[in-house]
């Protein structure tokens, strides 16, 4: 059996496609045919069975595909062996996370991650957690860093990170009705201060709202005066005076210390949430194991 018509029966029966496998191996769709059909002649079967909307594997083709993913595993795995023995790790590893993972948490661990594995290369990209998981999925990045837990059975999921939302508001900032700036908020206060958010599908908001649903308090009839899709214009925003934000009190902690922004306290509201990493145990590169081990160990 030729090892390449195998790697190339493997990416079809994956991808269920052959125009897609055809683009994951930078081969041309008739090529990827012409293996196919070489590799079923010499087994001597049918390994798909074609339609005009899919591609599904016969029973042999079953069999087939549950043999090729044990000996990629084994190949993976002895791969990631012996670059660990040579004490080399290197190659590129890809990386998505949220923005205040991104921004606020993760350089300072990169930082330090690349003093102990100089040779790795890291390329970080900032989505929110549905485009992170979208390239997961579509295996642009090696690890993913979300604010939610996922759907996903497939993915491992670990706790990386607790973190806390804060109401912030600019230093001298007037709220309305004459509450008392050293006083706590109520939860019925919400309803009668400008907020300042960020867009719709941030995983900060979503989790702001669920609590407030949670302690019967409607998103929808809150006073938003303002949508921005980075944490710095929100910060900008609410230094001015113009509203109300929340965020993590991780992005903050500068703007607190020079008190250009205070928090603001709400009785009974928990805005605690946890980071998690999300990866495929199965396509780890010994950098993006390296990488898992050393930040689970950091943090």
């Amino acid at each position: 059996m030729n090892f390449e018509h195998l790697k190339v029966f493997h990416t079809v029966a994956r991808e269920k496609s052959f125009s897609k496998a055809a683009k994951t191996l930078h081969m041309s769709q008739p090529n990827i045919s012409l293996q196919i059909r070489q590799l079923e002649e010499s087994l001597h079967t049918k390994l798909f069975k074609r339609t005009t909307r899919k591609v599904d594997l016969t029973q042999t083709g079953e069999i087939l595909f549950q043999s090729a993913e044990k000996i990629f595993y084994i190949i993976h795995q002895t791969q990631k062996d012996i670059t660990l023995l040579s004490n080399s790790t290197h190659g590129v590893l890809h990386i998505g996370a949220s923005l205040t993972m991104g921004e606020h948490i993760l350089p300072q661990v990169i930082g330090n991650y690349k003093k102990e594995f100089p040779h790795v290369q890291i390329v970080l990209e900032i989505n929110n957690s549905e485009q992170i998981i979208e390239k997961l999925v579509n295996e642009k990045i090696h690890i993913g860093f979300v604010q939610s837990m996922i759907h996903y059975p497939e993915y491992r999921q670990r706790i990386f990170f607790e973190d806390e939302l804060i109401i912030i508001a600019a230093n001298d900032f007037v709220l309305r009705d004459s509450l008392d700036p050293s006083s706590s908020l109520y939860l019925d206060d919400l309803y009668k201060l400008p907020f300042i958010f960020r867009e719709a599908r941030s995983g900060t908001r979503q989790l702001f709202e669920e609590q407030l649903i949670k302690n019967n308090i409607d998103p929808s009839k809150m006073n938003i005066i303002l949508e921005l899709d980075n944490t710095q214009s929100i910060k900008s925003a609410v230094e001015a005076g113009i509203g109300i934000s929340i965020m993590s009190k991780a992005s903050v902690q500068h703007e607190l210390s020079l008190k250009t922004l205070r928090q603001l306290s709400i009785q009974g509201l928990n805005l605690k949430r946890y980071f998690y990493s999300v990866y495929d145990e199965k396509k780890l590169t010994p950098a993006s194991e390296s990488f898992l081990t050393f930040i689970h160990k950091e943090l």
